[in-house]
C-alpha cells in the first residue's frame, strides 16, 4: 500500500456546463479523427429530420418539428464513426492474425474502419479471410440444418437493429424452432418492463416530448442525460428555463444534471453561460433508491395527513388503483432512522425533493439503468410507480414514468418480438401470418445464455449489431463460453472484441450503416425505428455505401433464412428484402397498433403507439394499477468492502470506445479509474493515483479480479466506488442479478481495494 498522507480533496465535474464549446469541439475532433468531414457534415444535416436518418445513438425522440441540427455530440461521434474513411479490408485482415488482433485494445479495434467485406476465421485458422456471400450463408445455413435441437443455437439483437429486420430475424428464429432471442434488453431495461408490467401493465414509459413541456417537476433517477442521451438536456433546460424544478437522485454528482449550454446557443457557448438544471441534487448511496423514495412517499402522507383530501389525489385511487392501504401501512411501518442509515442522507436532505413533488401539479419521474441494475431493480421501478400513483400522476398531461432507453430501437425490437418470454397472443398471431406452430417453450436471456455457452449447449451463436462479449457481464465466464461456441456469426458494421472471442469457427457479415443509402431490387428502402416514447418513424439513410459488398439487416436475415429453412418455409423472404413494404404490411397483421403501418410512416414524425395506461386503462390482471410495498434492501457489507457501479465516460457510447478521455469528469487518456471518496482513499492509506487491485465477490462468495486500476478522489458517497465499463465487467458475478428480471446488477458490486506495490 502506498504510505498515509491527509485525504486528498475530491474532484467533482471539473470544467464548463455541458454542452458548450466542448461538445462542438468534440464533434469537430471526430470529424476530423474519422477523416469524415464532407460524408459527416452532409450526415449530420438530415440526421433526424423527417427525411432523413434516426441517429444509431440514443433513443431519445425527435421533436414534431425538428431543428435545423437536431443531433448531440454523441450523436454526431456515431455518425462520424459510420462515415469515416478508413476500411478494415481483406489486407488489414491479412497484416493482423487473430492473435495480434486479440492483443490490441477495444479503442484500437474501433479506430480500424468500416468491415466491408464478408469474412470468416475457419476452426484453428490464424486469419480472417474473405468469402462470397453465397458461401457465408451456405455454411451457416447448412450447420443450423446439422443441430439435434433448434435451442442450440442463439440469436442477439442489438438496439441499432431497425424493426423491418427484427421482425424478420425473429421469424427466421422462431420458424427455425427457438425462442432463443437474448437481447440488450436483458442487459439494461428488462426491470423497466417487468416493474411497470406489474404495476400498470404494459412495460413501456407512459409521457411522450410534449409532457415534459407541461410538467411542473421531473425527477431524473439513476440517470446521466448528458453522457448517455444529451438531447434530453435540451428538454430539461427549456423546462427550467419556464419554472419547472428538476429533481436529481444520484451518487454522483453529473455535470449534465449541474448546468447546460445548448451549442446552438451562439451567444451563450461563446461566454459560457449555462442553465442551471437541478433545483434539488440528492446523492445517496447506490442501491438506496427504495429508501429515498419511501422517504418521499412518507412526507408525502406527513402532508395529506395535516392538510386531508389536498396531497393524495383519492379520488384517482379509488377509481384506478389497488393496494393503496397496503402500501400506507408499509411506509408508515419505516422508520426514518431505517432510511437514514441505508440511504447515507437526512431527512432535512430527503425533504426539500418532497416539496418539490408535494407542490407539483403534474410529475415526470424518468430513470435509467441507475435504477434497473440491481438486485432490486424491479422493486425500484415498483418504488417510482408508487410515488406517481398516489398524486395520480399516470395518465394525464405533464406526468408519468418516463424509462430512457439507451439505443436507438431497443424498445422497437422487443415491440416486433425480439423476446425470450413471447405472449401467446403474439406467437398466435405470427403462426397464423406465416403458417407454422411457433415454438412455445420460453427462450435463453443473455444470462442464461452465456450460462449455457459455459455448458457447451450453445452450437451456433449469431449477433445482430452489438459487442456481446463487452456488453455482457462477468467478462471471463463469457470468454469462456464465447469459445465454446462451435460456429458464430456477428453482423456488424466495425471490428469489436465479440468477433474475436465468440466461436471456434467465426464469420463477420458486413452490414449498412443507419447513414448509408440502401438500394434493393425495388429501388430505395427505408426502415423504421420506435424511440423511448412509443413513437414510431422512417429512417431512410443519404450516405454512398462504404463498400460494394454491404449488405442492409434484412437482405442478411432473409439470405439466412433461405439457406436455412427447408424450401424457405411459407415466407416470400426475396419479396420482403426487394420492398420492405411488404415487411410492414406483416408487421401490420401481427403486431397490434401498426394498422395502416405503410402509410402512417410518411406522416411528418410518423405516428405513436397507444400506451393502455397514458389514458387510464390498466391491462394487469386485476384491472387496474398496482400499488405494491417493496422492502428497503439491506446495504450492509462486511469492514473494508465498498459498492462499485459502472458508469460510462464522456467519448463511448454503450462499448464503443470514442476516446480515452472524460472531459466532465476530468480524466485524460486513462478508462482503467476507479472513482473513490476521499474518506475510502484515506482509510485504505491510497494516494492519488495510486496502482490498485480491485476484488469482487459473488452471491456464492467466489472472488473476481481486476489490476491496472488507478484510484482517484471523487464526490461519491462513502462506501461506494465507480468505474467505466465494459472494463469493469470482469468484476460482474454472472449470478448477480435483478429478482423477478435477471438483469445483471452492475451497479452494486460487492468490492475490496487494495494497493499494489510500484
Amino acid at each position: 500500500m502506498g504510505k498515509r498522507r491527509s485525504a486528498p480533496a475530491p474532484k467533482s465535474n471539473p470544467g464548463a456546463a455541458a454542452g458548450g464549446v466542448g461538445s462542438v469541439r468534440g464533434t469537430a475532433r471526430q470529424l476530423l479523427r474519422e477523416g469524415a468531414v464532407g460524408r459527416g457534415v452532409r450526415a449530420l444535416r438530415v440526421v433526424n429530420q423527417h427525411e432523413g436518418f434516426d441517429c444509431p445513438g440514443c433513443a431519445w425522440p425527435e421533436p414534431h418539428e425538428p431543428g435545423s441540427l437536431e443531433f448531440c455530440e454523441n450523436g454526431a461521434k456515431a455518425v462520424a464513426a459510420e462515415a469515416t474513411s478508413r476500411k478494415a479490408d481483406a489486407k488489414f485482415f491479412a497484416r493482423h492474425s487473430l492473435e495480434d488482433l486479440r492483443g490490441r485494445s477495444d479503442y484500437w479495434l474501433e479506430q480500424q474502419g468500416r468491415l466491408v467485406q464478408p469474412l470468416v476465421r475457419r476452426e484453428g485458422g490464424t486469419h480472417f479471410v474473405p468469402l462470397s456471400w453465397g458461401e457465408a450463408f451456405a455454411r451457416a445455413g447448412g450447420f443450423l440444418r446439422g443441430l439435434g435441437d433448434p435451442d442450440q443455437a442463439a440469436f442477439y439483437t442489438s438496439g441499432r437493429t431497425s424493426n423491418e429486420a427484427a421482425f424478420l430475424y425473429q421469424l427466421m428464429v422462431r420458424m427455425l424452432g427457438t425462442n432463443n432471442l437474448p437481447d440488450c434488453s436483458n442487459l439494461c431495461h428488462e426491470s423497466s418492463g417487468v416493474g411497470l408490467g406489474r404495476v400498470i401493465g404494459l412495460g413501456k414509459g407512459t409521457v411522450q416530448l410534449d409532457d415534459f413541456e407541461r410538467a411542473d417537476a421531473i425527477f431524473v433517477i439513476g440517470q446521466n442525460p448528458g453522457t448517455n442521451h444529451p438531447r434530453m438536456l435540451t428538454a430539461l433546460q427549456a423546462a427550467r428555463r419556464r419554472g419547472a424544478e428538476v429533481v436529481s437522485i444520484n451518487p454522483l454528482r453529473e455535470r449534465g444534471l449541474e448546468a447546460f449550454t445548448h451549442p446552438k446557443e451562439v451567444g451563450a457557448t461563446l461566454t459560457g453561460r449555462s442553465t442551471a438544471i437541478s433545483t434539488v441534487y440528492l446523492q445517496p448511496r447506490a442501491g438506496s433508491d427504495v429508501a429515498v423514495l419511501a422517504g418521499i412517499m412518507k412526507h408525502l402522507l406527513e402532508a395529506e395527513r395535516q392538510s386531508p383530501g389536498q396531497v393524495v389525489d383519492h379520488s384517482f385511487i379509488r377509481s384506478h388503483t389497488k393496494g393503496y392501504d397496503a402500501l400506507v401501512a408499509d411506509l408508515d411501518g419505516i422508520s426514518w432512522s431505517e432510511i437514514e442509515r441505508v440511504s447515507g442522507l437526512r431527512e432535512a436532505d430527503i425533504r426539500p425533493a418532497s416539496e418539490v413533488y408535494i407542490r407539483s401539479r403534474a410529475t415526470i419521474v424518468c430513470w435509467a439503468m441507475g435504477l434497473t441494475q440491481h438486485p432490486n431493480g424491479v422493486d425500484n421501478v415498483i418504488a417510482c410507480s408508487n410515488l406517481l400513483l398516489l398524486r395520480g400522476n399516470i395518465g394525464r398531461p405533464g406526468a408519468g414514468p418516463c424509462p430512457v432507453r439507451g439505443h436507438s430501437n431497443v424498445q422497437g425490437d422487443r415491440t416486433m418480438g425480439i423476446h425470450h418470454l413471447p405472449s401467446t397472443s403474439f406467437l398466435d398471431r405470427l403462426g397464423a401470418t406465416f403458417g407454422f406452430e411457433p415454438p412455445r417453450e420460453p427462450g435463453l436471456d443473455v444470462v442464461d445464455t452465456i450460462h449455457a455457452m459455459v455448458r457447451g449447449e450453445i452450437r451456433f451463436f449469431m449477433a445482430m449489431g452489438g459487442n456481446f462479449l463487452n456488453a455482457s457481464p462477468d467478462t471471463g465466464a463469457t470468454h469462456a463460453g464465447g469459445r465454446k461456441v462451435e460456429m458464430a456469426v456477428h453482423v456488424a458494421t466495425k471490428l469489436n472484441r465479440s468477433h474475436l472471442e465468440i466461436g471456434r469457427e467465426a464469420m463477420i457479415w458486413p452490414c449498412l450503416g443507419r447513414t448509408e443509402r440502401d438500394r434493393q431490387a425495388g429501388g430505395l428502402q427505408k426502415v423504421t425505428v420506435e424511440d423511448s416514447m412509443s413513437c414510431v418513424h422512417a429512417s431512410a439513410g443519404r450516405n454512398r455505401p462504404a463498400g460494394k459488398e454491404l449488405r442492409s439487416e434484412p437482405a442478411i436475415v432473409t439470405g439466412l433464412a433461405m439457406a436455412t429453412l427447408d424450401g424457405a418455409g411459407s415466407v416470400d423472404w426475396e419479396g420482403m428484402t426487394a420492398d420492405y413494404g411488404r415487411i410492414r404490411e406483416a408487421i401490420e397483421a401481427v403486431v397490434p397498433g401498426f394498422e395502416n403501418f405503410n402509410a402512417r410512416i410518411e406522416e411528418p414524425g410518423g405516428f405513436v403507439l397507444r400506451h393502455p395506461a397514458a389514458h387510464r386503462e390498466w391491462t394487469t390482471e386485476s384491472g387496474r394499477a398496482e400499488m405494491v410495498p417493496v422492502p428497503i434492501p439491506d446495504l450492509d457489507l462486511p469492514d473494508g468492502r465498498l459498492h462499485l457501479f459502472t458508469i460510462r465516460s464522456h467519448d463511448q457510447y454503450n462499448t464503443t470506445i470514442y476516446g480515452m478521455d472524460d472531459r466532465y469528469r476530468g480524466q485524460k487518456g486513462n478508462r482503467r479509474v476507479l472513482f473513490m471518496n476521499a474518506r475510502d482513499l484515506e482509510a485504505r492509506g491510497l494516494e492519488e493515483g495510486a496502482a490498485v487491485l480491485i476484488r469482487s465477490f459473488a452471491p456464492d462468495g467466489t472472488e473476481r479480479r481486476a489490476e491496472g486500476f488507478t484510484v482517484t478522489a471523487y464526490d461519491i458517497p462513502p462506501g461506494n466506488a465507480a468505474a467505466y465499463f465494459p472494463e469493469a465487467n470482469v468484476l460482474v458475478p454472472l449470478d448477480s442479478t435483478a429478482a423477478g428480471s435477471n438483469t445483471p446488477a452492475s451497479k452494486l458490486i460487492p468490492i475490496e481495494v487494495s494497493g499494489l506495490a510500484t
